[in-house]
């Protein structure tokens, strides 16, 4: 059944704009809108709001499913922050993570990442004094590529005129080093393998090892947490909830349980969408947040997709990297088991980053090429207030689809023994990894759930369960489709798609679509 976010909302036939799917990408973009004065339908086909950004709860705990650190949010002149307090009118607060936010573990050589750009040289220059050159040189590149990237991404906002005039010259800069792998940029300013696997332990967060990934998604990642990692207070949850309330205010609303069936399209115009029920909404603007595959594989009519040749489109691209996550829950507080703030990033001790995942990717029951241990209940303020005595943690590995592919179809907590077999194996595979981390926490576990790449598709409605959607490989920032306007009148893309991965990517592909349909520099607005 159909039913708004919040209550005393009355449902219209017709809307302004009507966005596909509710995560960050979403969010932002409806409220941008709403705040111009449209009234905006946001249609979300599970039971709860968020995408990448809710929360779920079992057995008296609540996990964190895509949020476990943010950067950016140091200071009032940061965009991602001016963007956030604009659209939720200063209501979502962030707890600072505190000096270290990512720990890179390498064999039983653990490396600190700490905030501020210079404690973070000074640091790297103490684990590596004789490599001072390349370091300097490697931070000088990441706010160099940074800088040419905001170019890069206010160009895909351009008319297909202006884009055709100057296209090229906003794009060209950054292009320069998106073609080139974050190992090829590496190994130009250093022969140190163990400097290259430090500087890039954190590419987990984008999905790609070194010799894979385009050096711009990795430069954007770095400098994203140059000032260290921030957590919503109150859980991941707060961010919709304090966004819905503006967008009701505006008269704007996000719909639950509200799955899209096709989007209706008439002479080359979006129209408005047609639901699972068979009810139709008509909208000026209909806007996909639900990536390209899922958008062009099964929201958009056969006969447009055949007419734009967008199935060539999805050639030029492929689907990020599936992952597991082992949610845990513990009876004991946080501050009793002496949990820390910042993340583990586990790697196996003599192998380069890429040569672990190619050897796992042929038999995983090798060692995970990457352990991820993010400690939720340390970093928010807010947790004991909500669950006092209690503690969470969350475990993710990379797990490819294609393991999972056969129970694929069937009903979500009812695919088999066999699958429920594999699962435990991973888990018991994790918790191991973070036993030896934190020895302290054995016997300590009293609750644990792994999900798997199905399960994000479940509740994502990814193809193939991908955590980043698209790959942030060198060939996927050619792509001239990856913008929000679209070859059908009315028609828009927002998400992560569009820009890079994380909630700060989604959100900023949110600030582009909205400029894109309102043709204003909302930006000026919003940091006003």
């Amino acid at each position: 059944m159909i039913q708004s976010y919040k209550k005393n909302y009355t449902i219209s036939d017709s809307y302004d704009t009507i966005i596909i799917g509710s995560g960050m990408g979403s969010l932002t973009t409806a409220t941008l809108l709403a705040k111009q004065g449209q009234k905006v339908l946001i249609l979300e086909r599970h039971y709860t709001a968020g995408g990448f950004t809710h929360i779920f709860k079992r057995k008296g705990y609540e996990w964190d499913v895509g949020i476990h650190y943010v950067g950016g949010m140091e200071k009032e002149n940061s965009i991602l922050k001016n963007i956030f307090d604009y659209i939720t009118e200063e209501q979502l607060k962030w707890a600072d993570m505190g000096e270290v936010y990512d720990r890179i573990v390498i064999g039983d050589k653990t490396y600190d990442f700490v905030k501020g750009v210079g404690n973070w040289t000074d640091k790297m220059l103490s684990y590596f004094p004789n490599d001072e050159k390349a370091i300097r040189t490697y931070i000088d590149l990441v706010f160099k590529v940074s800088k040419t990237g905001r170019n890069f991404f206010l160009e895909k906002t351009f008319s297909p005129l202006l884009s055709k005039l100057f296209g090229s010259f906003f794009r060209r800069p950054y292009l320069k080093y998106a073609r080139k792998t974050t190992h090829e940029i590496l190994s130009s300013i250093t022969k140190n393998e163990e400097l290259i696997k430090v500087l890039t332990g954190q590419y987990g967060d984008y999905g790609l090892p070194p010799k894979q990934s385009s050096f711009a998604m990795h430069a954007a990642l770095v400098r994203h947490y140059f000032s260290g990692g921030f957590f919503p207070v109150g859980g991941s949850s707060q961010i919709v909830e304090t966004i819905a309330p503006v967008l009701h205010k505006l008269g704007s609303a996000i719909l639950i349980s509200a799955e899209v069936d096709k989007v209706l399209i008439e002479n080359n115009t979006a129209v408005g969408v047609k639901m699972k029920d068979g009810k139709e909404f008509r909208a000026k603007n209909i806007i996909s947040n639900a990536g390209v595959f899922t958008t062009y594989k099964t929201l958009l009519p056969k006969d447009a997709v055949i007419e734009h040749q967008l199935s060539e489109h999805l050639r030029n691209v492929n689907h990020s990297v599936a992952h597991v996550c082992l949610y845990i829950g513990l009876e004991t507080s946080t501050d009793e088991l002496n949990l820390p703030k910042a993340n583990y990033w586990l790697y196996p001790d003599k192998l380069s980053h890429d040569e672990a995942v190619e050897n796992y990717l042929k038999d995983i029951n090798e060692q995970f090429p990457v352990v991820y241990i993010s400690f939720p209940s340390a970093k928010d303020p807010d947790w004991s207030n909500r669950y006092p005595g209690k503690s969470t943690i969350d475990i993710i590995t990379l797990v490819p689809y294609e393991i999972f592919a056969k129970w694929d179809g069937k009903r979500w907590k009812k695919r088999g023994d066999d699958y429920e077999a594999l699962k435990e194996k991973i888990a018991q595979r994790l918790l191991n990894a973070l036993y030896k981390k934190e020895p302290q926490l054995k016997g300590k576990v009293s609750y644990y759930e792994l999900s798997s790449a199905l399960t994000t598709k479940h509740f994502v409605n990814y193809e193939k369960g991908e955590l980043y959607g698209l790959e942030h490989t060198s060939k996927r920032f050619e792509q001239r489709f990856l913008k929000p306007r679209t070859a059908i009148k009315n028609f828009y893309l927002t998400g992560q798609d569009i820009t890079t991965a994380g909630i700060g990517g989604a959100a900023f592909s949110g600030l582009l679509t909205a400029v894109a349909i309102t043709k204003k520099n909302l930006l000026k607005e919003i940091i006003s």
